[in-house]
C-alpha cells in the first residue's frame, strides 16, 4: 500500500518485512534503545517462529525504511466485572444495535495488536505513525479471515507514546497499569456499524 504522510512531503510504501529488508534493519533507529534492540535482535526469530508478522513503511524514492511495526492476534479479556461493564457501555456506540446482546454476553473479544511501533528519528511527528495506524485499522475493518473487533496496543508508557494513542482514538484498557513500563490501550474497529 502506498500513501503520502500528511505533515512531510515523503510517499511511503507498507509491506510486511522481506529477508532484504532484515540486512537495513540494522541501521533503524526510532532513538528508543528497548525497541530498537527487539528490532535489530529479536524481531527475526520472533517472525520466525510465528509469534510475530513484521512490517515496514519505506520511502518510495529511496527506498529506506522510515518506520517498523509488528502485529500478532490477540483478544481484550476483562476480569474486573465493573472494568468488563465499563469497556462494554464505552463500546456500544459504535456496534450495530441488532449485535449488542451478542456483544455483551462476550467474555473476550477479538483484536490484532500492534506489539512495536518505531518510527525513524529524523521523521518522528510528521504523520508515518498515523498512516501506519490507518493501514492497520482499513486492513483489519475488511479482514473477514477470522473475527476482530478491535485493535490494541502496549504502548510505552511515557507522556508522548501516550498522547500520540490516545490522539488517534486509542482508550486506556485499565489504570491498574498506569505505573507500569507499558500501558494498555486499545482502539475499537467500526466492523459492526451498519453500512
Amino acid at each position: 500500500m502506498a500513501v503520502k504522510t500528511q505533515s512531510l512531503d515523503i510517499d511511503i510504501s507498507i509491506n510486511k518485512l522481506t529477508g532484504e529488508d532484515m540486512n537495513n534493519v540494522l541501521s533503524f533507529s526510532c532513538g528508543c534503545e528497548e525497541l530498537d534492540h527487539f528490532f535489530h535482535e529479536e524481531m527475526y526469530l520472533c517472525t520466525k517462529h510465528h509469534y510475530i508478522s513484521a512490517y515496514c513503511a519505506k520511502d518510495i524514492r529511496t527506498n529506506e525504511i522510515v518506520a517498523i511495526f509488528t502485529l500478532s492476534n490477540d483478544s481484550v479479556v476483562i476480569d474486573n466485572v465493573e472494568d468488563r461493564d465499563d469497556f462494554v457501555e464505552m463500546s456500544k456506540s459504535r456496534i450495530d444495535n441488532e449485535y449488542i446482546p451478542t456483544f455483551e454476553k462476550q467474555t473476550s473479544f477479538p483484536a490484532i495488536n500492534i506489539g512495536h511501533l518505531g518510527v525513524r528519528t529524523n521523521i518522528q511527528s510528521k504523520g508515518v505513525g498515523e498512516q501506519i495506524l490507518d493501514f492497520v485499522l482499513y486492513t483489519f475493518a475488511d479482514y473477514d479471515v477470522s473475527g476482530c473487533q478491535f485493535i490494541t496496543v502496549d504502548s510505552l508508557n511515557n507522556k508522548r507514546t501516550n498522547k500520540f494513542y490516545v490522539r488517534n482514538g486509542f482508550v486506556n484498557q485499565t489504570n491498574s497499569d498506569s505505573y507500569n513500563s507499558t500501558r494498555r490501550m486499545y482502539l475499537p474497529i467500526q466492523l459492526f456499524q451498519p453500512e
